[in-house]
């Protein structure tokens, strides 16, 4: 709650609450929905953005993408809330962020469907002044790109009937004042709408205010530029006014109260009733008789789907025939508005449709909000449609309990995961069943009332058609079964009665809401009125074009659904798929049989929603309202973007916002989501997901690795990822983690990805890089060799046998290439026929294939059906069963029972017969003992009185003592309550204590997670310190590593300088040696003159000496030259050597420095760090004793707590027991005083026995406050425990704010320790740079030996070319020889080495192109064995599809065998039910037979009886006698009376009319004891019998006899 108040104080209206999120309706609208804002949140994972509605979006479009799996965004709240505008922006961010392919659906698009939608389907309500009316779904298909390709909206729970009727103060829907304000000249003309009427039954009228007037006229431009967009032509919007206006005239026509004296309903004003009739292009007489006349134009469906006999046709008709005309003129308004908004829906949907393949759908619910009258200070009761709507969002809150709560603690039981949390408070399934639950016999057809629990919408459907039904016996019916008991606390019932009458509550939202009903007329709902049902067919007849057209059009179509659900018209595959298994809803198990009532559409269009649903992946959305006073003002207030908030609208009401937060039960969510798993992945996909975290394990184990045991291979890369033991725990099938880690590894995989992948394009970077460079250099060589053959060539041009080779070879190979080309050319056209063919037969399978598939999809959809309809058939056949048995069980229970009383009947008249027999022998007898009679009877009456005398006494008795046990019973119950009351305060009391038990052991949860996260945090600390630790030691190494090399430099140094000087000295030694040659030289030239002054040769031989000798000097001086450039290039050596040695030494000394400093200063880092971190240990250790102690004096409290409340409870119990032992005592104490008292009143009573009662009563009393002081000591005892656990509370919320500040030091720390990793970072990069300018050094000192190595060898070849000269020389001087033939020679040489090169060339560029042909050729058989590889297994592939297509055929046959074989038992079962029924008819007519024979035979006896007494009558001698047969007609009369009450009926004429069978030998045993009582009152009184009465008595036996051998 603090979150929340501070993040609205804010202006931050979105949070995330766990998995879910929370969005409080602003009261203004905030700019926080741009396009920047989208764009900041696309492409990013949940974990890496803000709250806010785009991240919903985009998480749930990223699943989308990844898994390819459906999802689904459900909006949840109250009405006003803000559920519709965070809708459109869902769906405005996924179209802008997604895409579609040429731009099909763009924000104006979808800008004009929200349009569309606001006008038709929305209206201003005592809660929202622009509520939606009615629930839909938008769903976006996504093609493999990720962009939307198709888009559909199925809308449900239209509230049609607010057109005609609505509660005070609300209007109709928003589109008829547009049209009223809006419409041009022309259009008014059209629509009659010049005059408006002054009153309407329908309530509709035309704005009075001019503002008002002024919106709607520019939401009515606004709708038609929509409609413009969308594609909606003139023609169509024209057909849309024109039913408006009729619907508008209707309400304006009105209807008679009361039918005419023909009869009729009629209306009551006609000339309205003729605008009407005209817009909808059809007679007066027409809409009339659609209207008003019961008889429908096709048949009249009943709102049920009982089928019965003249019995229900009759209630029926008796229903029907309260309909009024004002009733029926409102189902036509509410059938015309129905048929008019599917039609819309149905054209939105033609703009939004595509036929571009799609892959998966998100789908988003949205259905209006919870309704209460009372927070928008209303006295009325809740009507029907905010019912309808109430118990979606209640669905709707189900599936969010059972997503969040059910199925996460069903997987943590089959994972075998022990979690102890809180018990999770049942759903809102009491109120739902409240609603909804059906019947065990709902799919038998029965009309009779049963005492079996079921909903408020099948009581309604049972009500409506049974004769009595009303609403006082619908609610009657509806508390008997959920009512509070009389019992029971009525805090757990979520259905109350209300003072008003036809008033309910039902507590919405786990009990947190509770709504008054009014159930006045809802009967009415479930009734099926014909003229709703002739609004379609009125429209399809219409005499004008654009109408009918347009619904003629959609008659034949599955657009709608029972007229419950629109929009089920789509071109895309999963919009076929939705329509699909939305119809199977309406037309599998009991939908297929109460698809037809109005009352089970409401379920079924729920049931079709949920079911859509949970096929997918579900994100929930829970809006939520900012403060009760803010409802009446309207929930979506449309304030322009960029508008300042007021201060006080970012106020919140906490008790309102308190009891929507319980009532979504989002704080059980956050609990459960923080202290169980609710990230869970399967062991391989876990593995192979994470497994590049853990690179060692696959080189282990190899890249081919076979994996037998996943939950070990799972085990051992959690272990190596050194995650914390608490945060993940192992499952039997998956591996779950706590809140959180998942993200975590998700951004090191993301981490570790990118770093491979960088490495990977590196790599890949390399081969590239050398692949150009291997290319380079095969470019130079080839250059180099085209350099050289130009040469070669410009050398062998003027050559004439070159010219001959250079004109002939061409022409020898010119047949050999055109050959070869001939033949490549033939191979590649027959390759490319076999591409082609190849091609074309793998087209053709991918069609096939595509065929096939789409087939499977089909036949696959059509088996679902097919199983759909079996199970539903199943479910008939199932019940039918359980009827039939139960019938045969009630018919063999009735077969034994006519069976016993057969026998019963049999046995009774063997009695009789004896009973007759033997008392004619005791009436012989009695003749004989006649005089001793008499003292007999005297004694039996004095026994009689004396009987009587003590029954009276007993009777008195037993009055006296029962008035003495009432008045204690009084007494007791007047204590019963008193501990009644006081145990009730002791269970309040418990109930505080274990709510604050609860309270305590959600914070000790918490602290638990504080403490997990603390000690995560800990063990993150400890990883880093690790991390810091192996890389200050490595840097150590480094430091050593560099020493050494330093050292080793050093030596080397050293080495160089000494070689160095020892090569200045041989460079020395070589400048001495080249002086003393240049001497020699000298001195061989001086000599050279000398030789040339005396020789006196012939003048040619001494000009060609002086030649050679010129060019000897001129060679000579170059070399000096050169020798001269050497030493240059030596000299430059020397000095660069020496300013590398000068930066070497330098570089040395400042390395040096900066290693030791950074050495001293990373010696400071660390023990300033290790000073710090043993601080923060001893902080740690010493935060951790304080928990340890806080914890265990925690703990201790706990116990005495607990201790203390097993002490209240015994002593309670002690307590109670005592009171009743001194109850008990008491009234034995009270029973003795009485008898003492009983016996003071015949004898004197002692006083000392008195006062021994006063001292036993006072005891008692001492008890009783002794008892009433220890349990106030008790409660004194608790309150001291209350104030102790808020101490305790007081000191955690010390140590937390403790643990807060420590964290923040640590944080500090932490940064510090950053800081100093990146001033380390620095220091390394610096040493590794001095490190590569050293190693570049040693290279360029390297470069300098072997540039000097160099010189010393080029020395050394001038020395050797010097003394070359020199023996030339001496050669010249001594012998000339002639050079011509040996120039010669070398020409022939160099011609001949030049053809060889030249043919080598053409070999080379021959073999070049064979390799090239050959690798062509592997290429084409590679690809043509591929293609042949791809061809069989796609032929495989095409068989595996026809052995599947094979199977489901034959699957197909089975069910349909197994179809005919249950409608084959189901009609054996029905023929036997019916012999059944026969067999049972004939045995209650052979029942009513034996009853009527029992009822002629009592009637015979009562006639023989009286005949008997007649003639005893007149053969009696005596007085006696005459008495004594007046005695007994007196007895068989009160007999007859008697049987008369057992068997109901006994008419006056002596028939027996008996609803159960009577027992005919009951009857016998009956009459058999009146005589034997009639026979010992005549021995009583001493009467004698003559003769003659013996005879009688023959007689009357005998005649007795007569009519039971007739029976």
């Amino acid at each position: 709650m603090h979150s929340l108040r501070q993040r609205y104080g804010g202006n931050l209206i979105h949070t995330h609450a766990g998995p879910n999120m929370v969005i409080i309706n602003p009261l203004s609208a905030p700019s926080m929905y741009s396009e920047k804002v989208m764009h900041m949140f696309k492409g990013c994972r949940r974990e890496d953005t803000a709250p806010h509605i785009y991240a919903v979006a985009q998480s749930a479009y990223r699943n989308l993408l990844t898994t390819r799996q459906d999802q689904s965004i459900v909006l949840l709240g109250k009405s006003g809330s803000g559920k519709t505008t965070n809708c459109q922006h869902l769906v405005q961010y996924l179209v802008s962020i997604a895409g579609s392919t040429g731009k099909i659906f763009s924000g104006e698009k979808w800008q004009a469907v929200y349009t569309i939608l606001e006008a038709f389907g929305n209206s201003s309500t005592s809660m929202n002044t622009n509520a939606s009316r009615f629930s839909q779904i938008v769903s976006l298909d996504f093609d493999q790109a990720g962009q939307v390709a198709s888009a559909s909206i199925q809308t449900m729970l239209l509230e049609k009937l607010r057109v005609a009727k609505r509660p005070e103060t609300e209007s109709t829907f928003n589109v008829f004042y547009y049209m009223m304000s809006g419409a041009d000249s022309t259009l008014r003309t059209e629509l009659h709408f010049n005059h408006f009427a002054e009153n309407s039954a329908f309530g509709i009228a035309p704005q009075s205010k001019p503002e008002d007037k002024q919106k709607s006229s520019q939401q009515f431009t606004k709708l038609q530029a929509a409609m413009k967009v969308l594609g909606i032509s003139v023609e169509e919007q024209r057909a849309l006014w024109l039913i408006l206006g009729a619907i508008y005239h209707l309400g304006a026509a009105g209807a008679t109260k009361e039918a005419d004296e023909a009869g009729r309903k009629q209306f009551a004003r006609h000339e309205w009733a003729q605008k009407a009739a005209y817009l909808l292009g059809c007679t007066l007489e027409e809409l009339s008789s659609s209207i008003f006349k019961h008889q429908a134009k096709g048949p009249m469906q009943r709102s049920t789907s009982f089928r019965g006999g003249p019995d229900e046709a009759g209630a029926g008709d008796s229903s029907g025939s309260k309909i009024t005309a004002l009733d029926c003129l409102e189902a036509m308004a509410s059938g015309l508005y129905s048929e008019l908004f599917t039609l819309v829906i149905s054209l939105v949907n033609r703009a939004l449709k595509s036929s571009q393949h799609s892959l998966c759908s998100l789908l988003i619910v949205d259905t209006p909000g919870f309704q209460n009258p009372r927070m928008a200070k209303r006295q009325r009761g809740a009507t029907f449609e905010e019912l309808c709507h109430n118990y979606a969002q209640e669905r709707l809150q189900t599936l969010f309990h059972e997503r969040t709560f059910v199925q996460e603690l069903e997987r943590y039981k089959e994972e075998n995961i022990e979690l102890a949390l809180d018990d999770i408070e049942s759903s809102t399934s009491m109120s739902v069943a409240a609603i909804d639950q059906a019947s065990t016999q709902a799919l038998v057809r029965t009309l009779a009332r049963t005492d079996e629990a079921r909903g408020l919408l099948w009581l309604m459907e049972e009500e409506a058609v049974q004769p009595g039904g009303s609403e006082d016996t619908l609610l009657e019916r509806l508390f008997s079964y959920y009512g509070p008991d009389q019992g029971d606390n009525k805090g757990h019932a979520l259905l109350l009665k209300s003072d008003k009458p036809h008033h309910f509550l039902l507590g919405h939202s786990h009990g947190t809401d509770w709504v008054e009903y009014d159930a006045q007329g809802w009967l009415s709902h479930a009734k099926q009125n014909p003229a709703s049902q002739n609004a379609a067919t009125l429209l399809q007849d219409s005499q004008k074009k654009n109408i009918s057209s347009l619904f003629s059009s959609r008659s034949g179509g599955p657009t709608v659904l029972s007229g419950s659900i629109a929009g089920l018209e789509g071109g895309s595959q999963l919009a076929l798929r939705r329509a699909t298994s939305m119809r199977k809803t309406f037309t599998t198990g009991m939908a297929a049989v109460k698809k037809k009532s109005l009352c089970i559409q409401i379920k079924l269009q729920v049931d079709a929603l949920l079911d859509t649903v949970r096929r997918s992946r579900v994100h929930f959305v829970h809006c939520l309202l900012p403060k009760a006073d803010a409802v009446g003002v309207g929930g979506e207030p449309r304030v322009a973007h960029g508008e300042s908030c007021d201060s006080g609208l970012m106020q919140l009401d906490v008790g309102l916002l308190r009891a929507q937060l319980r009532g979504s039960k989002l704080i059980d969510a956050l609990r459960i989501y923080r202290q169980g798993y609710p990230d869970h992945m399967v062991f391989s996909e876990f593995r192979r997901r994470f497994d590049v975290l853990a690179p060692h394990l696959t080189k282990k184990h190899g890249r081919h690795y076979i994996v037998t045991d996943e939950k070990r291979a799972v085990e051992e890369l959690l272990e190596s990822l050194d995650l914390e033991n608490s945060s993940y725990h192992m499952g039997l099938s998956r591996v779950f983690f706590r809140a959180g880690t998942l993200a975590k590894l998700e951004e090191q995989r993301d981490v570790q990805t990118r770093r491979n992948i960088t490495m990977f394009q590196a790599a890949c970077r390399g081969y590239l890089a050398r692949q150009a460079f291997k290319k380079r250099k095969i470019q130079d060589l080839a250059i180099r060799c085209i350099q050289k053959n130009i040469k070669k060539n410009k050398g062998v041009k003027g050559w004439p046998w070159w010219k001959v080779f250079t004109t002939v070879r061409p022409l020898i190979e010119v047949q050999l290439t055109e050959e070869q080309i001939r033949g490549k050319d033939e191979e590649i056209q027959q390759l490319k026929g076999r591409l082609e063919k190849v091609e074309k037969e793998r087209n053709e399978l991918r069609l096939n294939s595509d065929r096939l598939e789409s087939r499977i999809t089909e036949l696959s959809s059509e088996l679902a059906d097919e199983r759909n309809t079996g199970e539903s058939a199943s479910q008939l056949l199932e019940s039918e069963t359980s009827e039939r048995l139960r019938l045969e069980k009630d018919m063999k229970d009735l077969q034994t029972k006519f069976d016993s009383m057969k026998k019963s009947m049999d046995s009774m008249e063997m009695e009789v017969m004896e009973t007759r027999l033997l008392r004619a022998s005791e009436l012989n007898g009695e003749m004989d003992d006649d005089d001793t009679g008499g003292e007999w009877r005297l004694k039996y009456e004095r026994a009689i009185r004396e009987i009587e005398f003590t029954k009276k006494r007993l009777q008195q008795e037993f009055d006296d003592k029962l008035e003495m046990e009432q008045q204690n019973k009084r007494q007791l119950e007047r204590r019963l309550s008193d501990l009644q009351a006081d145990n009730e305060e002791v269970q309040r009391t418990a109930q505080q204590l274990k709510k604050k038990c609860q309270r305590l052991t959600a914070e000790l949860q918490d602290t638990k997670l504080h403490l997990e996260g603390q000690q995560s945090r800990n063990h993150d600390l400890e990883k880093k310190q690790r991390k810091f630790d192996s890389e200050q030691n490595l840097s150590q190494e480094e430091v050593q590593r560099e020493k050494n090399i330093r050292e080793m430099l050093s030596r080397e140094k050293d080495m160089l300088t000494g070689e160095v000087f020892t090569l200045r000295q041989q460079l020395q030694d070589k400048d001495l040696e080249m002086c003393a040659q240049n001497v020699k030289l000298e001195q061989l030239e001086a000599e050279l003159l000398d030789l040339s002054s005396q020789e006196t040769k012939d003048e040619a031989s001494l000009s060609k000496v002086k030649k050679t000798m010129r060019d000897l000097e001129a060679k000579v001086k170059d070399q000096e030259e050169e020798l001269d450039e050497q030493a240059g290039t030596i000299q430059m050596l020397e000095q660069a050597k020496l300013r590398l040695e000068m930066e070497t030494e330098r570089l040395r000394q400042t390395h040096s420095k900066e290693i030791e400093s950074k050495d001293e200063e990373v010696e400071e880092i660390r023990q300033s760090c290790s000073k710090k971190l043993k601080q923060i240990e001893v902080r740690l250790e010493e935060e951790y004793d304080d928990k340890q102690k806080v914890l265990r004096e925690r703990r201790e409290l706990e116990t005495k707590l607990l201790s203390s409340q097993d002490q209240v409870n015994p002593r309670d119990v002690e307590s109670e027991k005592r009171l009743r032992k001194d109850l008990k005592r008491t009234k034995a104490l009270l029973a003795d005083a009485q008898i003492m008292l009983d016996h003071m009143k015949n004898n004197a009573p002692s006083k000392r026995e008195i006062a021994q009662l006063k001292n036993q009563l006072e005891e008692s009393e001492f008890t009783c406050t002794a008892a009433v002081k220890a349990r106030k000591s008790m409660e004194v005892e608790i309150e001291d425990l209350h104030v102790q656990m808020d101490d305790i509370s007081k000191a955690k919320q010390a140590l937390e704010e403790q643990l807060s500040r420590l964290q923040r030091e640590k944080n500090d720390l932490q940064s510090r320790m950053e800081e100093d990793q990146e001033d380390m970072n620095e220091l390394m990069k610096k040493h590794k740079s001095a490190v590569s300018q050293s190693t570049q050094n040693l290279a360029q000192i390297s470069d300098l030996q072997a540039q000097l190595e160099e010189a010393l060898k080029q020395k050394q070849d001038v020395q050797e070319k010097l003394s070359a000269l020199q023996s030339q020389l001496e050669f010249q001087e001594t012998s000339m020889v002639e050079k011509s033939l040996v120039s010669r020679q070398e020409a022939k040489i160099r011609e001949m080495e030049t053809k060889m090169e030249f043919e080598k060339t053409q070999v080379k560029r021959l073999e070049s192109l064979v390799a090239r042909l050959k690798e062509n050729l592997e290429k084409l058989t590679e690809e043509r064995d591929h293609r042949s590889t791809s061809e069989t297994r796609e032929k495989e592939q095409n068989k595996r599809l026809q052995r599947q297509i094979r199977d489901v055929k034959e699957e197909m046959g089975e069910l349909a065998k197994k179809e005919g074989e249950a409608s084959r038992k189901k009609h054996e079962l029905e023929m036997d039910i019916e012999s059944l029924e026969a067999a049972n008819q004939s045995l209650q007519a052979d029942l009513k037979l034996a009853f009527k024979r029992i009822g002629d035979l009592q009637a015979a006896i009562e006639d023989e009886m009286e005949s008997d007494d007649n003639e005893d009558l007149i053969n009696s001698e005596g007085d006696s006698s005459d008495s004594e047969v007046e005695d007994r007609v007196d007895g068989v009369k009160s007999w007859l009376s008697k049987n008369k009450g057992s068997t109901k009926n006994l008419s006056d004429d002596g028939s027996l009319k008996s609803a159960s069978p009577p027992s005919r030998r009951r009857f016998c045993f009956d009459k058999s004891d009146e005589e034997e009582v009639e026979k010992e009152g005549g021995a009583s009184r001493g009467s004698y019998r003559s003769r003659n009465t013996r005879g009688s008595y023959l007689n009357n036996s005998d005649s007795e006899d007569k009519p039971s051998e007739t029976t």
